[in-house]
């Protein structure tokens, strides 16, 4: 068997307005090679917007990795470190208070991927001295401000 490649995935989401027009952006580093990219969508949340940065960057992997995922949400981190989000499957995607796990459509999508790679998430400090992180940051707003303008459609 092949041996997995390491790859390393910055992320971060952002929202005018929460719910509101949402950005996410995100940085796939394997080797040398780094690819940035972005999307976003018209009416969402934040927490929705820094989830969908992991998922686009993991969905962009052609086959399965071992992935360094670097996030500012403590949300999406804490999740898989604290593992909430095995809890939640376990329960039907319901809390331990009986009421339903938020974003369970993204929690479901971000489960799959993390069990095709080998993912392990690592809490960054937002709006900080991580240049990275930065850089995803102005990726999902400088996405926020195309949507506004209404130059490109939602991915």
């Amino acid at each position: 068997m092949n041996e997995m490649k390491n790859v390393i995935l910055y992320t971060d989401g952002a929202c005018s307005g929460n719910p509101g027009i949402g950005g996410w952006g995100a940085i796939l580093i394997f080797g040398e090679i780094k690819r940035e990219i972005s999307g976003g969508e018209m009416e969402t949340t934040n927490n929705r917007m820094e989830m969908m940065a992991v998922i686009r960057g993991l969905e962009r992997l052609k086959y399965p990795c071992k992935v360094d995922v670097y996030s500012d949400s403590a949300y999406t981190v804490n999740a898989f470190q604290k593992g909430w989000v095995y809890g939640w499957e376990k329960k039907s995607w319901k809390k331990t208070d009986g009421k339903a796990v938020l974003n369970d459509d993204l929690w479901k999508r971000l489960l799959v991927l993390t069990r095709e790679h080998s993912v392990v998430f690592h809490k960054v400090k937002g709006h900080s001295d991580d240049e990275l992180n930065n850089r995803c940051d102005f990726l999902a707003r400088e996405y926020i401000s195309v949507l506004k303008i209404g130059n490109v459609s939602q991915n």
